[in-house]
């Protein structure tokens, strides 16, 4: 099935819309919140097998995969939920009046900062598509949002878009909390960031398609944020005393997670540093005697299997890189094939190709001279959503500067395991420095990313009566607030 692009006067009349449904959506109780992501949840599970299947159709991932992602997904729903009511997110912070000093009584907390339009990813249809974690936190913070379906899965983003529209009409919520259009041109994404009633941008995907909306943000009268992750080569390093304890095992794992999903996934470890020995040698040939067993997987859409064989042919055409090895079995149309390569640090050092990322199952060992090229190497990386440091107790007392440097880098620094696998929690940062994604300071995973959608007001000697809940002297959300410096949550 195909779908019409949202014409812009549509999307003038839905941002309207959009507009007047945050005006009374953003008085909602957090319980009202909750229990519109807990129905989305439900609703989204009673489309059963059929949204599987379609999903399939259009993304080529398979059942196990999607049923996962599924799942996954209803699970950030619920958890968004749970964190939407327990308030920690609107950062309540009360300093009472000190009369005798004439000091004013002050009171702060966060407040949904307006409709939120999100970016369907290509590479996770549910994750981080229409009902994904974008959606779910800024409708946690009390915004509502309006979904731009991925063209390359659009049929599964209007089923999804169907049973949250449904979920809404059960809540009795205003219709504008959630809107959905369609757009392959990339003049739908510009109307919609550059409307006057958007106020922020969420976004998964490539470099070139969120720096444009980060432009385009920018260059309005009235600037707005766009949060956006734009891709990462999530470097490995491996380190001598590792490799000489465990060079087959490491190869083993980190095979498993540059091919997993078809390398697919924005944690796909497509760097891999360590420094030239005997040992490094070894697990080379380990990891390419790995990526040969490995059979080659169909992609996401034609497109992205074209990108990805243009950028690998790219990189192994480049001097001095070596082909390391290639899956042993011949891929068909739009498949990805296994493969990984290898450079000396001077030459990853000098060419500024081998540093982007290539889109699938690739991965390109970098063979350092010593230590001083390893950190020299690690001074040259550019921001990046995680890092992952293979290593001894011996290797990381005796790469100290080399792990300081690393974390100057990530958003997510790992010992010991591979970037695949994003897990839901308050503790996870799945966002890093530019140019991984536009604003390092936050997350796009976990409780923590509904600060993305608020804003901090302060209300000055306000009677009690008319405070947000969240300030008044009673608690009646029994939340934790900061009174007087004090954490707790006792009245006032």
């Amino acid at each position: 099935m195909t779908f019409q692009d949202t014409t812009i006067q549509e999307i003038d009349r839905l941002m309207q819309e959009a507009w007047q449904g945050f005006l009374e959506y953003r008085k909602t109780t957090l319980k009202q919140r909750a229990d519109l992501m807990r129905t989305i949840g439900s609703e989204i599970e009673a489309l059963g097998d059929e949204l599987i299947r379609t999903a399939m159709e259009e993304t080529h991932l398979p059942e196990a995969r999607l049923k996962g992602e599924r799942a996954r997904t209803i699970f950030q729903l619920t958890s968004y939920a749970a964190a939407c009511e327990a308030g920690n997110w609107l950062e309540a912070r009360i300093d009472t009046a000190v009369a005798e000093k004439s000091e004013p009584d002050l009171r702060k907390v966060q407040v949904p900062i307006g409709p939120v339009v999100v970016f369907g990813a290509s590479n996770f249809p549910f994750a981080y598509s229409t009902a994904g974690g974008d959606t779910a936190s800024a409708l946690a913070a009390g915004c509502p949002v309006i979904v731009k379906a991925h063209p390359a899965h659009a049929q599964t983003s209007e089923m999804v878009a169907q049973a949250i529209a449904k979920a809404v009409e059960k809540c009795g919520l205003p219709k504008a909390v959630f809107m959905h259009v369609h757009g392959a041109s990339f003049e739908t994404g510009k109307a919609l960031v550059t409307h006057a009633y958007t106020r922020a941008v969420g976004f998964t995907g490539s470099f070139g398609g969120g720096k444009a909306l980060f432009d385009w943000a920018n260059q309005r009268k009235s600037p707005i944020p766009v949060f956006a992750e734009m891709g990462s080569i999530n470097p490995v390093f491996v380190l001598p005393g590792k490799l000489k304890e465990s060079a087959k095992e490491v190869a083993g794992i980190c095979a498993g997670s540059i091919t997993l999903g078809t390398g697919q996934f924005c944690t796909n470890p497509g760097l891999i540093i360590g420094i030239e020995n005997a040992d490094l040698e070894t697990f080379i040939h380990e990891l390419g005697a790995a990526i040969e067993k490995i059979t080659p997987g169909t992609m996401l859409h034609p497109g992205i299997a074209k990108a990805y064989a243009e950028k690998r042919g790219a990189a192994l055409g480049q001097t001095d890189v070596t082909t390391v090895a290639v899956s042993a079995t011949k891929p068909t149309d739009h498949q990805g094939i296994p493969t990984v390569a290898s450079a000396t640090g001077k030459t990853f050092l000098r060419n500024p190709l081998l540093h982007q990322e290539v889109f699938g199952p690739y991965s390109l060992v970098i063979r350092c001279a010593d230590k001083a090229e390893l950190l020299e190497v690690v001074r040259h990386l550019e921001g990046q959503l995680t890092a992952s440091v293979m290593a001894t107790e011996s290797d990381t007392k005796e790469q100290a500067a080399l792990l300081d440097a690393v974390q100057d880098l990530c958003g997510r620094l790992i010992l010991n395991g591979v970037p695949t696998g994003v897990r839901v929690a308050l503790s996870m940062q799945h966002g890093g420095p530019y140019p991984a994604t536009t604003d390092s300071r936050f997350t796009s995973v976990g409780a923590d990313g509904i600060k993305r959608w608020v804003r901090p007001l302060s209300f000055q000697n306000w009677a009690d009566g008319l405070l947000p809940d969240a300030l008044k002297n009673s608690n009646p959300l029994n939340i934790w607030r900061t009174v007087n410096d004090q954490l707790t949550k006792d009245k006032i």
